[in-house]
Parts: structure tokens; sequence; C-alpha cells
């Protein structure tokens, strides 16, 4: 079951990162891994803000894309994935990014047309 992992090994890995499915901590995985000499590296307990950015843009793409469109080739794949990470980065707003794109907060840029969280307007 898990000896795709073999040829993968004999090239690639020297250290790697599950998370604690037990599809991960199995024996017949972790001893795959051990025996190629592998450094084994889990979240501990509790660690699950170690990966909510990366989850939360997976789920987003997913819902956003994926689910979406009924791509037909790896061509038309490529394109709408394409577009998504430009929309999600630089047109899309972030309530966590005070409703600024990722583009925008990295820059340091206020969105334009906001007035931000610490600045109330006259009545």
């Amino acid at each position: 079951m898990v000896h795709f992992l073999l040829p993968l090994l004999e090239h690639y890995c020297i250290t790697g990162d599950t998370d604690q499915g037990s599809q991960f901590t199995s024996d017949a995985f972790t001893t795959i891994l051990k025996d190629a000499g592998v450094r084994i590296s889990m979240d501990g307990k509790g660690r699950w803000m170690d990966n909510v950015m990366i989850e939360r843009l997976w789920r987003s793409l997913k819902y956003e894309c994926i689910y979406l469109h009924a791509f037909e080739t790896a061509r038309e794949v490529r394109q709408g994935l394409k577009r998504w990470i430009h929309y999600y980065n630089v047109k899309r707003p972030h309530s966590s990014l005070d409703d600024r794109t990722p583009h925008e907060a990295y820059w340091q840029k206020p969105r334009p047309g906001y007035a931000g969280p610490d600045i109330s307007l006259a009545a």
C-alpha cells in the first residue's frame, strides 16, 4: 500500500512532515521511512494553528474553483488554477487582512475606499 514511496525516497527525500492521521502513523508507513533514513517530523497535538492558513487556502481553492468547474484537460486545470490564484492574491479581499488582498497586505498598501478599523467616519 505504501510502496509508492520507495522510488521517491531513493531520489528525493531526507526529511518528511506529515499530519497524525492513521495512514501516516502506521507501522507500514513509518518503517519504510525509517529504513530509508528519513527523519520523521509530525506536528504535536494541539498544533492545529501550524497549518490553519494553508488549510483555509486549500478549502477556498476547492470550493471556489475546483468544485465549480468541470475541467476536462490538464491544460484547463492549469489555466483555471492560475486564474483563481491570481484572483485570490490580487482581487479577493480577506477579512483577516482588514479587507485587503494578500497582495495589498504584503506590499503594505491600503485597500482603495477602505477607511480601516481604527478610523471612524464623521456623521
